[in-house]
């Protein structure tokens, strides 16, 4: 073996490495170059040779061959003079000859790859299958489509003589005969019959170097002239598919003469097939032109098109086709659609969707947006509720999401599958709403529908009732919805007899039902029926922890609204959105982000706050002090001891800012303890304002 030392590491140089890294008879011992990092030595570090910046320590009898790669005359002509006596020194000319040679070799050897990938692809996405052998009959190609009909793999045929895997094959002969074999019948040892075309391989010289077999499971032609045998058949189907469609159909020739209608056609136009059958295509027209005529002018469909037809003159959309077969144009077929059918199912389909939108509930517990310890509280009610029959009241501010509660509620329980009504107590009149909510009887009073109308309580039999701004009801109503809670029974307007009905009752107000009823605005009785399970839900300047999430939350509901793709809110503007005190609360904060979004660039994907309006934080503190001294005239020690701790407990609430939970930890009692006292001593609405 010959031991080589390369002098020179850039391109030459790496060129010869590989080079001679492949050869069995040549070792190299060493690469030299005066830069470190070299290509050549770089890449001969990593098969572990030596390398080195200066050739004199590799000087030694061992030394067989030295390749200068520099290309510099200096550097050879030093080699020779420094080399053993017995060591060739190769020149740099002839290294970068090699170094040519060796990229022209990858070269082709890439494109080679390149061409056989190209060729095994085509070769193996045919769906024809497809053998190929070499002069002496040994396989040489077997593609996947050969291994499917024959259930050989390519892996265990290759190599292999054509016999000894298709014994009966007479693809041999064609290297004797030297001719074409085509459409040759041929059976598999699996049964299977094929149609086989065998083909010689002959260089451009003439000479031969293998054939080539491909062959055709012939069941898809067995199966087509089965068809073809059953054309009468399938014909016969599709007429009695044609007769019992509930689409009216008519086929006309390539006159524009009718030859086919159905009776589907008969009932939506009121013609018979004498009137059709035979005659122009235009027999049939009341308003408009004839599409099958124009189908046949213009061989393109015509589809959607208005008009009328019969002498009812019947209101139609029809879509024509023409019926083309081997390029010759045979007819057309229409097919019509009824517009008065569809306009009434359009208008049933509107009404559903009324109906619908007022008696589902969109939300559930899921699309309540906060964490804050109040607001987690006010949900964990929510929960409890749903699953009781109770009647719930929720309480707190305009905007806050009492309407999200009610439907959370509603969804939650086991009340879900039936149907949940809102209605607005404050949007309609006191005769409108008594009506709306319990109905009326015929003739009780002008203008009633006959049979009488079932009011929302009936709707929501065995559902849910969402009675919103519940502190708007007059007396009378007050007093015949306290006969709903109290006695599950509802009588209509102008009507005497009882209606039973169970009505899961969900009120909400942002008023003082408390005050309310110390004017007598509000009864007393239906107070303590609305007020089983009380709720409230804090304001939104009482959690501005939830502020970031419910700007999140808002953004994608926008973006959804408004076909914008706004990712967020810089941190600035989430600043400026926490200092507000927000007194429309969760609306109003949707409403600011609705307007920023609004008023953004389409190519702004934050909102900054820039894009915000002015918001001035108003002062959450009362400009009423609560006055500390205790008068202790004409009262009571548990009188006085109640108002002290009244008093107590709003100095806390206005130290705190109104926050419960921190008011409820600095008196050491527990948050629910805090809210039994703020409804007893009435200080419930007042922390709300």
């Amino acid at each position: 073996m010959q031991n080589v030392l390369i002098v020179g590491g850039g391109k030459g140089g790496l060129a010869i490495l590989k080079i001679l890294l492949e050869t069995e008879f040549m070792k190299v011992i060493g690469v030299v170059d005066v830069r470190a990092n070299a290509p050549a030595v770089l890449h001969a570090q990593e098969q572990d040779i030596s390398t080195g910046m200066n050739w004199e320590p590799y000087m030694t009898k061992q030394l067989d061959v030295i390749v200068e790669t520099t290309g510099k005359q200096g550097v050879f002509q030093q080699l020779q003079r420094s080399k053993p006596a017995d060591a060739l020194v190769v020149p740099g000319l002839v290294a970068e000859i090699m170094a040519n040679l060796m990229e022209e070799k990858e070269e082709l050897i890439q494109r080679l790859k390149q061409e056989s990938y190209k060729y095994d692809l085509i070769f193996n996405a045919a769906h024809d299958a497809m053998v190929v052998i070499d002069r002496n009959g040994y396989i040489t190609l077997f593609n996947q489509s050969a291994e499917r009909l024959t259930n050989f793999s390519h892996r265990d045929v290759i190599g292999k003589h054509l016999h000894k895997v298709i014994p009966n094959s007479k693809l041999v002969d064609v290297l004797h005969t030297k001719t074409i074999d085509q459409n040759s019948e041929f059976v598999l040892d699996s049964g299977r019959k094929v149609i086989t075309t065998r083909i010689p391989i002959l260089d451009e010289n003439g000479e031969l170097f293998g054939a080539f077999s491909i062959f055709k499971d012939i069941t898809d032609v067995v199966g087509l002239a089965e068809e073809v045998t059953n054309l009468k058949e399938v014909q016969t189907m599709l007429q009695a598919i044609i007769q019992s469609s509930e689409e009216a159909i008519s086929v006309v020739d390539e006159e524009g003469r009718g030859i086919l209608i159905n009776p589907a056609y008969t009932r939506i136009t009121g013609l018979k097939k004498t009137d059709i059958i035979g005659q122009p295509a235009t027999a049939d027209i009341s308003e408009g032109d004839s599409m099958h005529m124009k189908v046949l002018q213009t061989r393109r469909p015509v589809r959607g098109v208005r008009m009328r037809l019969g002498p009812s003159k019947r209101d139609v959309v029809v879509n024509v086709a023409p019926v083309i077969v081997d390029g010759k144009l045979k007819g057309s077929v229409g097919v019509i659609h009824d517009m008065s059918e569809i306009q009434e199912l359009t208008n049933e389909l509107k009404r559903a969707r009324q109906i619908i939108r007022t008696l589902e509930a969109k939300y559930s517990f899921a699309d309540i947006i906060g964490q804050s310890e109040e607001f987690q509280l006010a949900i964990e009610q929510a929960r409890l509720a749903a699953k009781t029959p109770a009647t719930v009241l929720l309480r707190g501010e305009s905007g806050t999401g009492k309407e999200l509660f009610a439907h959370a509620i509603h969804n939650a329980s086991s009340r879900k599958f039936n149907k949940f009504v809102r209605i607005n107590c404050a949007a309609l009149s006191e005769s409108l709403l008594e009506s709306e909510l319990f109905g009326y009887e015929e003739g009780a009073f002008s203008g009633a529908k006959r049979g009488g109308k079932r009011g929302v309580f009936e709707e929501a039999n065995n559902g849910s009732i969402f009675l919103d701004e519940i502190g708007e009801l007059s007396a009378h109503m007050q007093a015949k919805l306290l006969r709903v809670l109290q006695e599950k029974e509802l009588i209509r307007v102008g009507g005497t007899t009882p209606i039973p009905v169970n009505v899961r009752v969900i009120a909400a107000t942002n008023v003082n039902l408390e005050k309310g009823m110390a004017d007598g605005s509000i009864r007393q009785d239906l107070y303590y029926r609305l007020n089983k399970i009380p709720i409230h839900i804090p304001p939104l300047r009482k959690r501005k922890e939830d502020i970031g999430a419910l700007v999140t939350h808002l953004i994608t509901k926008i973006n959804q609204d408004y076909g914008r793709h706004v990712e967020g809110v810089t941190e600035r503007a989430l600043q400026s959105l926490r200092s507000y005190d927000w007194p429309g609360n969760v609306r109003e904060l949707e409403n600011i982000l609705g307007r920023a979004i609004i008023y953004m660039h389409y190519t702004e994907t934050m909102i900054d706050s820039v894009h915000l309006p002015s918001l001035e934080g108003k002062g959450n503190k009362e400009k009423n002090q609560v006055n500390e001294e205790v008068m202790f005239e004409g009262k009571t020690l548990a009188h006085m001891m109640e108002n002290y701790e009244a008093e107590l407990i709003q100095k806390v609430l206005l130290a705190n800012e109104y926050n419960r939970t921190k008011t409820a930890k600095q008196l050491n009692i527990s948050l629910r303890s805090l809210y039994y006292k703020l409804e007893k001593y009435n200080l419930a609405n007042n922390s709300m304002q």
